[in-house]
């Protein structure tokens, strides 16, 4: 008969490897494109920068398409509804 080998170490060794808590080699930074230097006023009377934020059936992009910090996409999402309202866009 064969005596069956235990793979608990091997096992225990691979994993020990993983860890949650490491360092991410690969992060890439988000940027808020409305938040840098020189960048446009959030207004309801910029429909040229509402219209960016719009999709082609005339919904509000999410921020983590657009990548907007969430003050500035609440800001977008006001002003967008504002342009709406006035029938800007």
């Amino acid at each position: 008969m064969k005596k069956k080998t235990s793979n608990k170490k091997n096992r225990q060794t691979s994993f020990s490897k993983l860890s949650l808590f490491q360092t991410n080699r690969y992060r890439f930074r988000k940027n808020c494109p409305l938040s840098l230097k020189g960048a446009p006023v959030v207004d309801y009377k910029n429909v040229s920068l509402l219209k960016r934020y719009i999709s082609e059936n005339g919904k509000m992009l999410p921020s983590r398409v657009t990548n907007v910090s969430q003050k500035k996409q609440r800001q977008l999402s006001l002003s967008i509804k504002r342009a709406r309202n006035l029938a800007l866009v």
